[in-house]
């Protein structure tokens, strides 16, 4: 196993450990960190490995820190064009 596969194993390893620590904030100050140091962590793991492993590990992540991922398509679809939902 590669350095960079490694670390991104320690990543999702920490991850888990700080989604079971009790937290004020609803873990956002915990998500801010993962993401900070999870962007460069996939970008070294696509030159190493190839854009096909980056994906999975973009998947993998986003499957970890889901709602922030989820208040920004949010985000971005309100700044698109205000599609509200299938409801309306």
């Amino acid at each position: 196993m590669t350095l960079s596969l490694t670390l991104a194993c320690f990543w999702a390893l920490l991850a888990n450990v700080l989604a079971m620590t009790p937290s004020r904030d609803n873990h956002w100050r915990n998500a801010y960190i993962l993401i900070a140091v999870g962007i460069p962590l996939l970008g070294f793991i696509t030159v190493q490995h190839g854009p096909w492993v980056g994906l999975l590990v973009l998947a993998a992540g986003c499957s970890i820190l889901r709602w922030p991922v989820i208040y920004f398509g949010r985000w971005l679809r309100s700044k698109a064009g205000g599609y509200k939902g299938p409801a309306e």
